[in-house]
């Protein structure tokens, strides 16, 4: 497992019974995760001291039970970029941590590249791998199917002293866009892609992901240069393990470039206990 451990502003506290206590910058949240099947014996006394806890509803979704007043948004940092760090309807904060470890694995590869880099981020949500990788000296094409995720990013660039980077803002669905992209004749040297296990396109195109995947990874296929650097697939989809993702890449962009990919779980560290909760995999295409 690849962890994500060079955070200064974000620490998983602990994680037990379903839930992770979480300190984004000063504030301490409190949101459910269902692969916390577990009970931590000896648990955080922090518990008690969460500025807000979220809710899951038995009808979906759920619902915010803030302690204290918080600000609507904050902003916390790694590695030189800002994020806005804001609670959802959805549980979430606008920022997943345990990529930072795909954040800096593309930094590498396109510092190391020695030669321009152009890259496709899909599925981009705020932009964290966008902006990894303009700071790095990519050419960036960033694509979200929400308008709204795009409008964070480009907020997240701007905090981070990026706005004068090369990167293309887009709301799109993204096997749309991929279609056009291979009719006009545009190609990329690295692809990242974080797709959602469902999810729906701009105008309301179904996406599940075990049925879509294939498709879609063949589609990539013909938008990569004739020099590619890199691939990457990340997934939280329990039934698309890092090994079947391994498998795809090879059926995929396998039968066109020679390549060598590396899959592995991803996740961040428990301060509680030393050990580590798993957050999705990735699988990584290097090309030969």
């Amino acid at each position: 497992m690849r962890i994500a451990k060079n955070w200064t502003d974000y620490r998983l506290i602990d994680a037990s019974k379903g839930q992770r206590l979480e300190k984004w910058g000063d504030v301490t949240l409190v949101r459910p995760d269902p692969q916390i099947i577990w009970e931590n014996p000896n648990p955080s006394p922090l518990w008690g001291k969460a500025d807000a806890v979220y809710h899951r509803s038995s009808s979906g979704g759920g619902s915010w039970e803030y302690k204290r007043k918080l600000p609507e948004s904050w902003n916390i940092g790694y590695n030189g970029l800002t994020f806005m760090v804001k609670p959802t309807g959805f549980k979430h904060t606008g920022l997943f941590p345990e990529q930072a470890v795909n954040w800096d694995l593309c930094t590498e590869l396109i510092r190391n590249a020695g030669r321009p880099v152009n890259v496709l981020n899909m599925f981009a949500y705020t932009g964290g791998a966008t902006l990894a990788c303009a700071k790095a000296g990519a050419k960036v094409c960033h694509l979200d199917a929400v308008k709204g995720m795009v409008d964070w990013g480009r907020n997240n660039a701007s905090l981070s002293g990026l706005s004068d980077k090369p990167v293309r803002w887009i709301v799109d669905d993204a096997t749309k866009f991929l279609g056009r992209e291979i009719r006009r004749g545009n190609r990329y040297d690295g692809i990242i892609m974080d797709p959602p296990s469902y999810g729906r396109g701009t105008n309301g195109e179904m996406w599940r992901l075990e049925d879509n995947i294939y498709d879609f990874m063949m589609m990539c296929t013909e938008v990569l240069s004739e020099k590619p650097l890199f691939v990457l697939l990340n997934s939280y989809t329990t039934g698309l393990s890092s090994s079947v993702m391994a498998y795809l890449m090879q059926m995929t962009i396998g039968q066109k470039y020679k390549i060598r990919v590396v899959s592995e779980e991803i996740g961040l560290p428990v301060e509680s206990t030393g050990l580590a909760v798993p957050a999705g995999s990735t699988a990584i295409v290097y090309f030969e």
